[in-house]
């Protein structure tokens, strides 16, 4: 099944756990601060070449946000984050534009943030987010000419076109693995 957003394709396979995405182990690493987190609590619901989905709990407790479902998009450089409050409650899709590394000899993978993020909440009102720290990450040099271009095109794509469409279809997915 192919869902089709702006200039982006999402495949979806059948179901491949095994191979590299067997006993997974996933970190997320910050270029702001400086930090790559092993994301050991998480549990992960299916991962193939194309798609993991993950559950969680806040990484530090916090009063505003206490849960979430995450879907990475492992050849769009997009995760996009269902955020839940301490009562259930969903909140809004929390969007990063990411860079992906597999190591295949650690059975790996670290979601690399390109610092841009895109916010979209339950009436479909979309906030974009951190540009000021992209701009700065590319002057300093922490992140490069092509990695600029990749997350100001991915943040175009997550909100151009009819935002509630694209964000059903990626709802669609968590739903084909989360019951």
């Amino acid at each position: 099944m192919t869902f089709m957003l702006p200039n982006l394709k999402i495949y979806l396979r059948g179901f491949t756990y095994g191979g590299v995405m067997n006993n997974l182990t996933l970190y997320r690493k910050r270029l702001i601060p400086d930090e790559c987190i092993l994301l050991k609590d998480d549990i992960i619901v299916h991962a193939d070449n194309d798609v993991i989905v993950t559950t969680w709990h806040s990484l530090k407790k916090r009063k505003d946000i206490g849960t979430g479902i995450s879907l990475y998009l492992m050849n769009q450089g997009i995760k996009a984050s269902k955020f839940y409050s301490n009562n259930g409650d969903f909140l809004y899709w929390y969007c990063d534009v990411v860079d992906y590394v597999i190591d295949k000899e650690q059975n790996s993978v670290t979601t690399i943030d390109l610092l841009a993020d895109v916010i979209v909440y339950p009436n479909y009102f979309v906030k974009v987010m951190d540009l000021d720290e992209l701009s700065e990450a590319h002057k300093t040099g922490l992140i490069n000419d092509d990695q600029l271009h990749k997350a100001l095109e991915i943040t175009n794509i997550l909100v151009s076109g009819d935002i509630k469409e694209n964000f059903d279809k990626f709802q669609v997915i968590i739903d084909k693995y989360i019951q």
